[in-house]
């Protein structure tokens, strides 16, 4: 065959690629404009629901399996760093993989976020972890049916919650707990700056390893004081799908209705620990404004 020929060979080949691949020529799903307008939303909602699912399926596993109960902080710890990262690669070349309120609310608030994309982002994130958490509990039913007889429960030597939204230690007061979820988001966001921060050295083409590193250090450092979740989606989102999936309103009544910790103290938290970054972290590249 002549080269003439091999070469209308490879240009048709590439247009009916561009058939399949051109930006209007065709298109697999419909409503490509409404989704494309949506995409940073829809982003937030996958990378959400993604890691809420592994990170529930991984509680799920030492709660119905004793034979891991003995290694449950490691386990924890190193399943939801990497389920935060799997949430990131999914979303951070796109919405900016926040999938956390709290990091929303602080990037607005020092001025790196637009307002109105606020509201949308929090939605979607907390629509992906009541899916998330769905998924993980559709995954498990038989185990948790098998471990409760179909009776779901919150406190007790039954108690199954806690696969899902974050209790406090029986031995940490609410504001011990308030203290220590406060202390974990400043800490992750004041730290997630360095790793994202192009001025500086930051992780580049690794960023999501290095945020999930990030997640499991902070996991295995702080959550034998108790369940540490950074994240009021992750909490929420969860704790609101309980309510509907046959464990009554004790989630949100449990421990002196515990449930605002989890959702308020991050908040404040992300807001300290972004506002320490841009007020003592300065690069060297960056001089004083003119």
């Amino acid at each position: 065959m002549s080269a003439s020929s091999l070469g209308k060979i490879e240009a048709l080949e590439s247009q009916q690629l561009d058939d399949y691949r051109g930006d209007e020529k065709f298109r697999i799903f419909a409503f490509y404009d409404l989704r494309y307008k949506y995409r940073h939303y829809l982003a937030e909602f996958v990378g959400s629901a993604v890691f809420m699912t592994f990170g529930a399926c991984s509680v799920a596993a030492i709660a119905l399996y004793e034979q891991l109960a003995s290694e449950y902080m490691l386990i924890i710890g190193l399943c939801w760093g990497a389920a935060v990262t799997m949430g990131l690669y999914l979303s951070m070349g796109n919405s900016g993989g926040h999938l956390n309120p709290a990091v929303t609310l602080s990037l607005a608030v020092f001025g790196r976020f637009p307002w109105k994309k606020v509201p949308g982002y929090m939605l979607s994130q907390l629509l992906g972890c009541f899916f998330g958490s769905a998924l993980a509990f559709g995954l498990y039913q038989k185990k948790f049916d098998a471990f409760d007889g179909g009776v779901r429960q919150t406190t007790g030597p039954k108690a199954t919650a806690f696969v899902f939204s974050s209790f406090p230690d029986t031995d940490n007061i609410t504001m011990n707990s308030f203290f220590l979820e406060f202390y974990c988001c400043m800490i992750l966001c004041l730290v997630l700056q360095g790793i994202v921060d192009h001025r500086m050295h930051p992780a580049k083409g690794f960023e999501p390893v290095m945020v999930g590193a990030l997640v499991t250090l902070i996991t295995l450092t702080t959550s034998a004081m108790g369940s540490t979740c950074m994240n009021p989606a992750r909490d929420l989102g969860p704790r609101i799908f309980l309510s509907v999936a046959g464990w009554g309103s004790e989630p949100f009544s449990a421990n002196n209705y515990y449930f605002w910790v989890p959702v308020v103290a991050p908040f404040l938290g992300a807001i300290v620990g972004t506002g320490i970054y841009e007020l003592f972290i300065i690069p060297n590249n960056d001089g004083p404004p003119h």
